[in-house]
């Protein structure tokens, strides 16, 4: 008789604890939830302007490394070919080093396409050096350099570009 007299008292007590136990256990779980969230929401409202500037530097360095901007910013009155390849080399690299934080913001395969678009760009100025003389004028290697380019497709420039567009838009 006792025996029942205390599990009157103590079988509803123990429903009301583990009713109370699995409530509060799912509430705290949902609070916790929502704050991971939240955090989530606020490192993406700072990350995300970061990185699209980043793929904005990106664009602007492979835009700057394209044969023909190179040209123009680099050929000088009176400059000889072997001059020509050297400014265009130390202009890619100054470029290139300028923009290489920007690849912990971008994918490894993003970034592995705009150092193929550079080592594309130095491969092709440096064939094209190879076929004109050092000691001839500037504007003979400008002009093999185009031509060469005129030749190709898609240059590896402009194809980085296109990768670059195309994750962008996967991220926004």
């Amino acid at each position: 008789m006792e025996v029942l007299e205390i599990l009157k008292y103590t079988i509803p007590a123990l429903i009301v604890f583990l009713t109370s136990y699995f409530v509060l256990r799912e509430m705290i779980k949902r609070e916790q939830e929502r704050e991971k969230f939240e955090i989530i929401l606020q490192n993406q409202k700072t990350t995300i302007p970061i990185k699209l500037q980043s793929y904005e530097r990106l664009t602007l360095f492979l835009e700057r490394i394209t044969p023909d901007s190179l040209i123009i910013r680099s050929n000088k009155p009176g400059m000889t070919s072997g001059q020509l390849h050297l400014e265009m080399l130390k202009t890619i690299r100054a470029e290139y080093e300028h923009n290489m934080s920007q690849q912990i913001y971008v994918s490894s395969k993003a970034w592995e396409v705009i150092k193929n678009a550079r080592s594309g760009v130095i491969k092709l100025i440096n064939t094209s050096a190879d076929k004109i003389k050092p000691g001839e004028p500037s504007v003979k290697l400008s002009t093999f350099i185009l031509e060469r380019t005129m030749e190709v497709e898609k240059h590896p420039t402009q194809v980085a570009i296109d990768f670059l567009k195309s994750e962008l838009t996967q991220i926004m």
